[in-house]
């Protein structure tokens, strides 16, 4: 049988282009040593659909991250162009990547999230120091604004309204920052992320070497419990599927959810690799089936579809998230308590 051809995809146009290059590269070198696979890679910027549609491969397995790579353009673009591809539909993926859409969908279920709210400028901001300022849609930490007087919320604010952006402002909850990556609706063991910087930034993620990773942290079982079920809840409640990442901060009261990447990254500091691995899941192995996973859904849906018990355009996940959207809600309220 010959090798199924595969076309990886990373870059983008977005501000985690460089992660996105080296977490592609990753995935490629895994499916070709996984074997059975003619790997492409393309490093793209924003193609058009002509443009995907005249690379070649069978199935893609895109690894961008970012709003535009991970937030739903690509995922529309990939849709339309009909080939099994690896990741969250673009819905589900649009709401992973706002965050307040994302708080929305966990207080409605019931989860811990910090009280926030998605401040344009000039607004007043009625939440009580410390707060976190970050962008509503992007990850990496990128433009992360830890605030614990009004002068450092100012300069943060500042920085959006330079940008043209509104910026969430979130309630700074200070602890131990907990990560879930969640393969295929299971959640994986959780790690601990424990950092030299004031948190868990860009520098600590991806070019610093003394960023310190506790595979299956000591937590109280309850706390465990919370953080494992709130990252299944979320991953199935926005229609996520194949792989994502949900990341957490526990202090005294529990667990608190901040966001979830629904393409996480797969750089060699990447925590889901490391959180997989640790699970016995070699990370050629996970790539391999996130792949045959693809192929086989949308032959699925297929055979569905050509028998008329199914559709194709929409997973129940999708459904939920529209349903969901339609109230129009911009920014979060006072967090589960």
């Amino acid at each position: 049988m010959a090798d199924m051809s595969v076309l990886v995809l990373m870059g983008g146009p977005d501000g985690e282009r460089e992660v996105s290059i080296k977490s592609g590269q990753r995935v490629a070198a895994a499916l070709r040593e996984a074997g059975g696979f003619e790997v492409h890679e393309q490093v793209i910027d924003r193609p058009t659909l002509e443009e995907i549609r005249a690379m070649p491969g069978e199935a893609i397995f895109p690894v961008l991250h970012g709003p535009w790579g991970e937030g739903g353009g690509l995922q529309e673009l990939l849709e339309a162009d009909g080939r099994p591809y690896v990741g969250s539909r673009p819905r589900a993926a649009r709401a992973a990547m706002d965050k307040a859409t994302s708080k929305l969908f966990a207080r409605a279920s019931g989860i811990r999230t910090p009280p926030a709210r998605v401040l344009h400028a000039g607004e007043p901001c009625d939440l009580p120091l410390p707060l976190v300022v970050k962008p509503v849609a992007d990850g990496s930490s990128l433009e992360v604004h830890r605030c614990f007087d009004e002068a450092q919320l100012t300069t943060a604010r500042a920085r959006f309204d330079a940008m043209g952006q509104p910026a969430l402002v979130e309630c700074l909850v200070q602890g131990r920052e907990i990560t879930a990556g969640i393969l295929e609706r299971d959640v994986l063991p959780l790690i601990e992320i424990q950092t030299t910087q004031a948190f868990y930034d860009y520098a600590a993620k991806y070019d610093r070497d003394d960023t310190q990773y506790r595979l299956d942290p000591e937590l109280p079982d309850a706390v465990r419990d919370e953080i494992v079920r709130a990252a299944r809840t979320i991953y199935e409640r926005l229609g996520c599927r194949d792989v994502a990442r949900a990341d957490f901060m526990v202090d005294g009261d529990g667990a608190w959810f901040l966001e979830i990447n629904s393409m996480p990254g797969m750089t060699d500091h990447s925590l889901v690799p490391k959180a997989a691995a640790h699970a016995g899941i070699a990370f050629p192995d996970m790539c391999k089936r996130l792949v045959e996973r693809a192929v086989v859904r949308l032959r699925s849906a297929r055979r569905q579809g050509r028998s008329g018990r199914g559709s194709v355009a929409v997973s129940s996940g999708e459904s939920a998230v529209a349903d969901a959207g339609s109230s129009g809600a911009t920014e979060t309220s006072d967090g589960a308590e």
